[in-house]
């Protein structure tokens, strides 16, 4: 039996985050510059939003650029965002065909303006499907969001929009950037490191938190399934003992 075929699909995640991680090694171990290690890992990102499609998982989030990535040589920085405006048009018909709604969060005005119009626009094309929304977490951090939210939250009693008797977790979720997205059921880090790395901290709180060993280029549906059925083979009991399951 293959291991897509020992998936319980009345079981599976309704989202999964994963953070893309290990490019730069992946390409220093085959000998190439960082750049081709990126480049590479576009195809595991095709292989992962065909999984979702193919088992019905209705929303995908993708750490694809983080707020710390700016800092990064200026080359690499130009080649990531070219390699976005290639990639999302390209990706735009796979998108329409296959009924994928494209979101994006974190700080985009600080993308350049060539990225964020063409995000603008596949984000705009696809808006009215109905499938797996993808969200791509572009100039993001976890810390920034939460900061936003709390600011944004302050105005909003600052004019009596909120008592603050009323802030509890719904309010707060109101204000993330993911406040129309589900919390996130299962959390996938590729290359073997053990960190979160400042993302979704607030939206993880319950996530079951799979490690994989692969560097994210050899990322594939098998790797995908093998997550899945870690996830499947855990008890989540969000507080509660075994028995009042």
């Amino acid at each position: 039996m293959n291991l897509k075929e020992q998936i319980d699909l009345n079981k599976l995640p309704q989202h999964i985050a994963i953070i893309m991680d290990g490019n730069g090694r992946w390409a220093k171990k085959h000998g190439f510059l960082r750049t081709i290690g990126h480049e590479n890992g576009v195809k595991s990102v095709r292989s992962s939003i065909k999984t979702c499609i193919d088992l019905n998982i209705p929303y995908l989030t993708l750490y694809a650029f983080s707020s710390e990535n700016w800092s990064r040589p200026k080359f690499e920085v130009e080649m990531l965002m070219d390699l976005m405006v290639r990639a999302l048009k390209k990706e735009l018909k796979t998108f329409i065909d296959n009924n994928v709604v494209l979101t994006a969060m974190g700080n985009l005005d600080l993308l350049p303006p060539k990225v964020k119009k063409n995000l603008e626009q596949v984000m705009e094309a696809t808006k009215s499907n109905t499938g797996l929304t993808l969200t791509l977490a572009l100039s993001y951090g976890s810390r920034n969001e939460l900061i936003d939210v709390v600011k944004n939250i302050s105005d909003k009693v600052k004019n009596n929009l909120i008592s603050p008797s009323d802030i509890d977790e719904s309010i707060i979720n109101e204000h993330l950037y993911t406040h129309d997205l589900p919390d996130v059921d299962l959390l996938i880090r590729t290359s073997g490191e053990q960190r979160i790395s400042n993302f979704m901290l607030w939206q993880i709180a319950y996530a079951e938190l799979y490690f994989a060993e692969v560097l994210w280029p050899d990322f594939s549906e098998q790797e995908f399934y093998k997550a899945l059925l870690t996830y499947q083979n855990r008890e989540r009991r969000f507080g509660k003992t075994s028995e009042q399951l």
